[in-house]
């Protein structure tokens, strides 16, 4: 198994993907073996990569940025750049266009989705940086916050354990990378499935994403998700829903909600968007299927 993930290791180094996207659940490994970071940074162009680091999410944002920028150093990287972005008009300062210029990678850090947006929502930094990623100029990656900022949709707080209903989830406008997307994320250690799916209920054309810590959903320019990392990735699709009561009861009520399809995927694990199927990865581990 350690062998596979290495060949795919270096199979990156050699071949960046066109465009790569990279969600991660939060509380990704930084100190052993940094298989998620360790792909961030390969696709980014490995040794020659230009990395910025955005810890604008944080409250503490020049530690955070250094801890990151300490994990790529360790890496190999010699050229970083943290975007320290703490006042929203920095968002339209030209130097910061000109950084971005030649960066092959933009890491976006943990913290506060609602502050992240809120610095960096319709600023030319961030134009700039979804257009890039979507054309497939630029590896972006997204941690915790960084991660649920990436629909339209938002999920900006909310309870966990309960079952779903309206008040369980609070919902507002993310960054867009990701538009058909609602996603959470520290998924099962949190016990959020209860908060996506009120999400999903609110927003039945959306694709409900849940990912799990020290987990990465990586989406790639031909619409498929790969999952990699210690957990698993959740996707509930609401394409077939037939019935959801979310329009008829009080806020606080109890939600149902009819046919949704609910796939679990762990490390290798693929998803095709435009065809709703799952393609179970190739592993020692891999059990077949009756």
């Amino acid at each position: 198994m350690m062998q596979l993930e290495s060949q795919a290791l270096e199979q990156d180094k050699l071949c960046p993907t066109k465009t790569t996207i990279m969600v991660i659940g939060g509380a990704e490994d930084k100190v052993h073996g940094k298989e998620i970071l360790q792909t961030f940074f390969n696709r980014a162009g490995g040794v020659n990569a230009k990395l910025a680091v955005i810890p604008s999410a944080s409250r503490e944002p020049a530690a955070q940025g250094g801890r990151y920028r300490k994990v790529f150093e360790e890496m190999g990287a010699v050229n970083i750049k943290i975007f320290d972005i703490r006042e929203r008009y920095q968002g339209e300062d030209p130097t910061w266009l000109e950084s971005l210029e030649d960066c092959t990678g933009v890491f976006m850090t943990g913290g506060d989705q609602l502050r992240l947006c809120a610095l960096l929502a319709d600023t030319p930094l961030m134009d700039n940086i979804r257009s890039r990623a979507i054309e497939g100029k630029i590896t972006l990656a997204g941690t915790s916050a960084g991660a649920a900022v990436m629909g339209h949709h938002m999920i900006a707080g909310g309870g966990s354990g309960s079952s779903p209903n309206r008040s369980l989830v609070d919902l507002t406008t993310g960054l867009g990378i990701l538009p058909d997307l609602i996603i959470d994320q520290h998924f099962h250690s949190r016990n959020r499935m209860a908060r996506l799916l009120s999400a999903i209920a609110a927003h039945p054309d959306k694709m409900g994403i849940g990912i799990d810590e020290d987990t990465c959903a990586l989406f790639e320019g031909d619409s498929k998700i790969q999952v990699m990392g210690k957990g698993t990735v959740t996707i509930i699709d609401p394409s077939q829903m037939s019935y959801t009561n979310a329009t008829k009861v009080s806020v606080g009520d109890p939600l149902s909600l009819s046919n949704l399809r609910v796939h679990i995927m762990c490390h290798g694990d693929r998803y095709d968007l435009h065809s709703h199927t799952m393609k179970p990865g190739l592993s020692e581990t891999t059990m077949p299927l009756d």
